[in-house]
């Protein structure tokens, strides 16, 4: 009977943190700040000092658009990882931290899977070492400000018609999108509109991910603009004097953590932004520490090229300087059926002309990495035990008439081993190209109308962008007020390059349409709502909690 990846979790054999970062990392004891015995956080001083180490190459990993059938990008990225270090070569994991609404919601655990996950995968899937809550405290911490000072007299003429900061919890649950405030009387605040986000999609969360320094975070956190005057004037964090408490708040948070991988190599989890409703990378500190720490680093990017990799180019490579120097594509036979037509239930059946008709969408995401921003690539085809010969056949035939290496990996039931396929392609790619700075899609000169445009022309395929009269109206403000040289961050459904996310395949000669516009100041960047997408999610008919539990031993089920 096979086990599930909890049962897996449970009988591995993990190595203490304090020995596995002195023999794997060259870390003494005084760089770790441990919790417990098999995690721990690696001192941001130290951090700091690692400036002058020279930087090792960096592997971004993507994927096709995500579909029910499962493309496991988490899983080759720990696999990946794991395929490098059983050749010799000393690579580091960076990846996003779980946000525990999607855990006990839709998705399940999110510490990957089979053979490749990231231990101790209970904890990270749950409080883990408390980030997610330091961020949501923060981010709280400014919003009761805010009303506070309205309370107290409103010396800033704030209009409440136009307060922008909403508040968050780390748990989908759509009553709260939209809600009243102040309601009792006057002892009890100011009556009016607001709604809760995911923590996920917090500012506060893309402003950790962002920063370099304490220094940063702070003087990032001040920029937040919270509201606007009867004037018209933005009112910031500064403004309100809690840029300095929020910061206290995140100063734990800002430093990266340090776990392990089933084969017990060194794994950096920190951030957690979504890729549909966020920036979808995790944080830059973990990033370059990664990168000074190893040969090797392996980041991944939230769902698909057109999303994740395109912020992950646009937004943080950008604002970091990062210079990466190939990417993978994870893909996978049922993922690909199921892009030419193949419904859910039929996908174990070998069907070569439903696969070669979904390479369309695989051949979309690899002009992203490629040709829009200029990347080398590897497609990894993340395999299935429905997968037949045949089928990886044609892939493989498909991918060298393009002039991509292709690699099957089976990380999932072997773990790195079934990975080192995959390694060795990164490493012969790495070896043929130098680090560089990737193409972008735009330039920060030009307005964010023209930005937006362009992403949607070129990397999702549309003939236009479309905005309600309130959105294309906040954003013709945003340009007026100065803010036309930020990043754009598009909120948008992962399932397909439209808004529509029944689209499947490669469409074009689509629309995006633009239904909001967010001021994200201190992270750098503008979000744009478009089609129906939330950035506070909401549960589905059966909630994944559903079916967790817990024993009289104190032994969790359910959480896979």
């Amino acid at each position: 009977m096979a086990l599930h990846d909890l049962d897996i979790a449970r009988r591995a054999t993990l190595r203490r943190i304090t020995d596995l970062a002195r023999e794997r990392l060259g870390l003494d004891d005084a760089h770790l700040v441990p919790y417990g015995h098999y995690k721990a956080k690696i001192a941001l001083p130290f951090v700091q000092s690692l400036d002058e180490r020279p930087d090792g190459k960096l592997i971004l990993v993507t994927a096709t658009s995500p579909t029910p059938a499962g493309e496991g990008k988490t899983t080759t990225s720990i696999g990946l990882a794991d395929g490098l270090n059983r050749l010799g070569h000393r690579a580091v994991l960076a990846l996003r931290e779980p946000s525990i609404g999607p855990v006990f919601g839709m998705k399940g655990g999110a510490a990957g899977g089979g053979h490749a996950q990231v231990m101790p995968m209970e904890d990270i899937n749950l409080h883990f070492t408390g980030d997610f809550h330091a961020i949501g405290l923060a981010h709280n911490l400014l919003a009761a400000l805010l009303d506070n000072h309205i309370h107290q007299g409103n010396a800033l003429g704030i209009d409440v018609r136009r307060i922008h900061w909403r508040r968050v919890l780390d748990m989908n649950d759509r009553a709260l999108r939209h809600i009243t405030l102040g309601l009792g009387g006057p002892a009890h605040g100011v009556p009016r509109e607001g709604g809760f986000d995911i923590v996920a999609a917090s500012e506060v969360m893309a402003i950790l991910c962002l920063s370099r320094s304490l220094a940063d975070l702070k003087e990032r956190l001040g920029r937040i603009v919270v509201a606007e005057t009867r004037q018209r004037q933005p009112v910031t964090a500064a403004d309100l004097r809690a840029h300095g408490a929020m910061t206290v708040l995140l100063k734990d948070a800002l430093a990266p953590n340090l776990v392990q991988t089933l084969d017990n190599n060194p794994a950096l989890l920190h951030g957690g932004p979504f890729g549909n409703i966020a920036h979808g990378c995790n944080s830059v500190i973990a990033t370059r520490t990664a990168i000074k720490l190893g040969d090797y680093a392996v980041t991944e990017a939230g769902f698909g090229a057109d999303l994740g990799a395109e912020k992950f180019f646009d937004i943080k490579c950008r604002m970091a300087g990062l210079k990466p120097s190939a990417a993978v594509l994870v893909t996978t036979v049922r993922a690909l059926k199921m892009q030419g037509g193949v419904p859910k239930d039929a996908l174990a059946q070998e069907n070569l002309a439903a696969l070669d008709a979904g390479l369309a969408n695989l051949d979309r995401h690899l002009h992203i990495v490629r040709d829009v921003f200029g990347l080398p690539c590897v497609v990894a085809a993340n395999h299935f035990v429905a997968d037949t010969a045949a089928e990886h056949a044609l892939l493989r035939s498909r991918m060298a008439e393009r002039g991509v290496p292709y690699a099957v990996s089976r990380h999932w039931a072997e773990g790195g081993a079934g990975a080192v396929d995959l390694a060795r392609e990164v490493v012969a790619l790495c070896d043929q190209h130098a680090p560089r700075t990737p193409r972008f899609v735009y330039d920060t000169a030009d307005s964010l109308w023209d930005k937006a445009v362009q992403v949607a022309q070129q990397v999702y395929g549309a003939a236009q962008l479309v905005a309600s009269p309130e959105a294309r109206a906040r954003l013709d403000q945003l340009q007026a007020e100065g803010w036309g040289h930020l990043s754009v961050c598009i909120a948008k459904t992962p399932y397909s390059f439209s808004t529509d996310p029944k689209l499947l395949g490669a469409p074009t000669g689509h629309a995006v349409h633009v239904r909001e516009v967010r001021l994200s100041a201190g992270a750098g960047f503008v979000v744009l709502v478009c089609g129906d997408i939330m950035t506070m999610p909401g549960l589905p008919a059966h909630p994944g909690a559903e079916g967790m539990d817990i024993d009289e031993r104190g032994q969790v089920t359910g959480l896979y």
